[in-house]
């Protein structure tokens, strides 16, 4: 199991610093929300692309991949009905996958709760059908970019559309492919009715990716949500990847929040 934190409750801090920063409190990792660097990625070109990927190089982490993907530019929408908003964002994403290759990333994480719900006056299963056939237009590209795309289940505070992490598993289990898997967020998976823990198990093979949160949207150590159990299933389900530190309170501070979260983590691993 590998620790990585996310870079944007680091607010106005340059990537480099993030890398830097994280890799003395002994993360292994750093996963990238893309509009913190440009509002398109395709307005980074391949000198700074080379440039980040040094840069995490000098620092002795790994850049894991991305998240928070389709919120910027503007005006994305993975399932649009409107067939031109739709290419639009594929396209977008495909540029998302290029970037995230170029970096070395292996992951990219599908939240976007904005840019994929089901509007009032559309049809949920239809919703679903463009959604699928998006992102199966862009897995051949993601396997040759040696990138796994990660449907990520999200709170129904905040989508309508893919709430639990059983409709997650169906998305994967009908895109069927290696390339396309999903991913446990501890903070929206404690809506849910059956203990994170439950739903890491239930993930199996399809389990690519966790993010570590607290209920009340803080980091892990600075809330009641039950980590030891969400750790200790981890290690007994011999999990070898990413566990990632995303939050949604940014107080007090990118120090505090970074720093105890890891050691919350890391002590619990410890005792176990």
């Amino acid at each position: 199991m590998k620790f990585a934190t996310c870079n944007e409750y680091f607010s106005d801090w340059p990537i480099e610093e993030v890398f830097d920063y994280a890799a003395a409190l002994g993360y292994d990792g750093v996963e990238i929300a893309p509009f913190t660097l440009a509002s398109s990625v395709d307005d980074i070109g391949s000198a700074r692309r080379g440039e980040i990927v040094a840069a995490a190089e000098r620092a002795g982490v790994e850049i894991v991949g991305l998240h928070w993907l389709l919120i910027s530019p503007e005006g994305l929408y993975v399932n649009h009905v409107d067939g031109s908003i739709r290419q639009r964002t594929i396209d977008y994403f495909k540029s998302l996958i290029r970037f995230c290759g170029d970096l070395g990333g292996g992951v990219m994480i599908i939240g976007s709760p904005k840019q994929r719900s089901v509007q009032d006056e559309w049809d949920y299963g239809e919703t679903w059908k463009r959604t699928v056939a998006g992102f199966e237009d862009c897995l051949e590209l993601a396997a040759s970019n040696e990138t796994f795309l990660c449907i990520e289940p999200l709170s129904a505070d905040q989508t309508n559309f893919i709430t639990t992490a059983a409709e997650a598993r169906q998305m994967v289990a009908e895109i069927d492919h290696p390339n396309f898997r999903t991913i446990v967020d501890v903070c929206s998976g404690s809506t849910e009715k059956i203990p994170v823990s439950q739903l890491l198990r239930e993930s199996g093979s399809q389990l690519y990716h966790v993010h570590v949160n607290d209920a009340n949207k803080r980091g892990p150590g600075f809330g009641e949500t039950d980590f030891v159990s969400v750790m200790k299933t981890l290690m007994e389900l011999n999990y070898e990847r990413y566990v990632s530190l995303e939050v949604f309170e940014f107080d007090p501070d990118p120090r505090t929040i970074a720093s105890g979260s890891l050691k919350y983590l890391k002590g619990i691993v410890a005792a176990l």
